[in-house]
């Protein structure tokens, strides 16, 4: 697993150990990031947070193409050892924080923030369960972008949110997704 593009192109990352965690493969990383470029123009500057983060790779991916912070939220804690040394790996300590817990723990947020990546589990509905809390607890804005991975046979229905894409990749389904107002 590798950073796919920006300032740390070509780095290496290391994965959880166990089968707790599905790193997101490269080619659908590179296919996300891709779908948000030309919906955002650029990540230069913006407050991302990387939930159900695993090795942290999405939210790293979004640091080295010039997002400004990532708050990475995980509970598994060989998945945040992993995100921890791939924070320090990258020298990125003074752009991101990491929060070991559930992401249905979080509280109310201080700030909304302008981009949102979750990767749950498939198959468990935990992605629109998170959606939901967050944003009632203020995490998303109408301007967020929210980006979602799910099984490629997977249905998603939230409610307070418009599907502005889709598409599958492999064995994953990417939604592309921003709250209605």
């Amino acid at each position: 697993m590798r950073i796919v593009a920006g300032d740390w192109r070509g780095r290496n990352l290391v994965a959880p150990k166990g089968e707790a965690t599905r790193p997101t493969a490269d080619r659908t990383r590179e296919t996300l990031f891709s779908m948000l470029a030309s919906r955002l123009g650029g990540f230069e500057g913006l407050s991302v947070v990387d939930l159900f983060a695993g090795s942290g790779a999405l939210g790293l991916e979004a640091l080295s193409r010039g997002a400004a912070f990532c708050l990475f939220v995980e509970h598994d804690k060989d998945a945040v050892k992993a995100i921890r040394h791939n924070i320090a790996a990258l020298e990125a300590q003074d752009r991101s924080a990491v929060q070991a817990g559930s992401v249905l723990s979080l509280g109310p947020a201080r700030q909304a923030h302008e981009l949102i990546l979750l990767d749950p589990p498939y198959h468990t509905g935990a992605g629109a369960v998170a959606l939901d809390r967050l944003a009632r607890l203020g995490w998303i804005a109408p301007a967020t972008w929210v980006a979602l991975e799910t099984a490629s046979d997977e249905s998603l229905s939230v409610r307070d949110f418009t599907i502005a894409a889709e598409r599958k990749v492999g064995r994953a389904k990417l939604w592309l997704l921003r709250r209605t107002a």
